[in-house]
């Protein structure tokens, strides 16, 4: 004989069910952040290195020679690329890719291409290609252009401030 249970009866099995649930949820949920208390916090993951893009890609794939040979962002090829520090580098020709290999550091942004006036702050922060300049010889990358008036502005204390906080606001 097979039973079955009143509407009212399913209800009230599936009340005590959903009770038990939560209630083992909110237990769980509990536990785990007394463990994560006690252990002295959940550990956060560094930064990369090299920012890059959602696809990988340096400079949202801008050509970094090109900054130093052409005054100018220009955009890299996807078949002309080399993988350095974790990200992919994108060129607009050859001669690009042989520069950027024989030298990575002459060429690379400065503060692996986060936002320079972000790390002035203590923070990282992504980069806009057309917001750019080279002083000293060295490429610094900003947010977007009105950062960029910002670092301008304020250049030489942005700078040792930078300087200060790089690479520790990686951590």
């Amino acid at each position: 004989m097979r039973r079955t249970l009143h509407a009212s009866a399913r209800s009230e099995a599936g009340a005590r069910l959903s009770r038990f649930t939560r209630r083992s949820a909110l237990r769980a949920g509990a536990s785990a952040a007394l463990l994560i208390a006690a252990s002295g916090g959940p550990a956060l993951a560094a930064e990369p290195e090299i920012y890059s893009d959602w696809r990988g890609r340096a400079i949202r794939g801008t050509d970094p020679v090109a900054y130093f040979t052409e005054g100018r962002p220009v955009q890299g090829s996807s078949d002309i690329t080399y993988e350095w520090k974790g990200a992919e580098w994108r060129f607009a020709s050859e001669e690009h890719r042989a520069l950027f290999i024989a030298n990575p550091e002459a060429y690379a942004p400065q503060y692996g291409g986060y936002c320079a006036w972000a790390v002035s702050h203590g923070q990282t922060a992504s980069i806009e290609p057309d917001a750019w300049e080279i002083v000293d010889g060295k490429l610094f990358l900003n947010y977007n252009k009105d950062v960029q008036a910002k670092w301008v502005a304020d250049r030489d204390a942005a700078f040792q401030r930078a300087e200060a906080n790089w690479p520790k606001v990686l951590e």
